[in-house]
């Protein structure tokens, strides 16, 4: 009877220990989908730094692909488009979110520049 018992004993706690085996595996799916977060936003700070001013939106697209965020906007006759591209985290949620990115700022279809203080220039106009 005693061996009945230390064999069940035995093989609860394996059983138990396979358990935690999964929860690890669980933690590193966690950490892959952050390290590809972060590898998508080293390429596009590389990218970015590589772009000229007066590139058309066709070619950035070409290079960079499709942006997290694509506005339009019209001021003083002037067709702006604003590309965002995912270049830091702000907050750990798997979500992207305007403040993560870095916005490429477009007129009448020519780079103007890049960055926040270029887009909070466009808006002030």
């Amino acid at each position: 009877m005693k061996k009945i018992m230390l064999l069940s004993a035995g093989l609860l706690s394996v059983s138990l220990l396979s358990g935690c085996v999964v929860v690890v595996d669980g933690d590193k799916r966690v950490k892959r989908e952050s390290a590809s977060f972060e590898v998508r936003e080293e390429k596009n700070r590389a990218a970015i730094s590589q772009l000229n001013i007066g590139t058309s939106p066709s070619a950035v697209l070409m290079k960079m692909g499709t942006p997290d965020f694509d506005e339009r906007l019209s001021r003083d006759g002037v067709e702006y488009r604003v590309l965002y591209y995912r270049t830091q985290r702000v907050t750990a949620d798997g979500m992207t979110t305007k403040d993560e990115c870095t916005p490429l700022v477009f007129a009448n279809g020519e780079l103007l520049g890049w960055g926040q203080s270029k887009l909070d220039a466009i808006e002030r106009s």
